[in-house]
């Protein structure tokens, strides 16, 4: 009966480990490549409807990629959206969002290589060079 105990206390004890390594090592924004940094963010104060999440993002690079994948990495709440504007780092960067179809001011808009966003029903799309005509 002693040996039971032992190897369930064992097996328990490998399993956290298991669990707590699988936390840990989980991929993330930090593992992407391009340099992202997050420039300036708004969200609606709405807690009982969808949820607005509006994100400007500065890279090192068009990497379509890791824009892809920095997009579903974001925060993304059911029927909510999440919206992302990209920028290369070396060009003039907004201060600020406003809420609306188009969240950045008109002089950002040639600067901008892209848009992710997630609808409330979970459909993503990353439009490049969405304001080039």
């Amino acid at each position: 009966m002693k040996k039971y105990k032992v190897y369930i206390l064992v097996l328990s004890v490998l399993i956290i480990i298991a669990i707590v390594w699988n936390t840990i090592t989980e991929p993330g924004i930090k593992d992407l490549k391009s340099d992202f940094k997050e420039v300036v963010f708004i969200r609606n104060e709405q807690n009982t409807g969808p949820i607005i999440r509006i994100y400007a993002v500065s890279l090192k690079s068009e990497n379509w990629e890791e824009m892809e994948q920095y997009g579903q990495y974001m925060p993304h709440t059911k029927y909510g959206t999440t919206r992302i504007y990209f920028f290369l780092n070396n060009t003039d960067l907004p201060k600020e969002l406003q809420f609306g179809e188009i969240n950045i001011a008109d002089r950002y808009k040639q600067n901008c290589i892209a848009i992710y966003e997630k609808n409330g029903m979970s459909q993503r799309s990353l439009r490049r060079y969405p304001f080039k005509n």
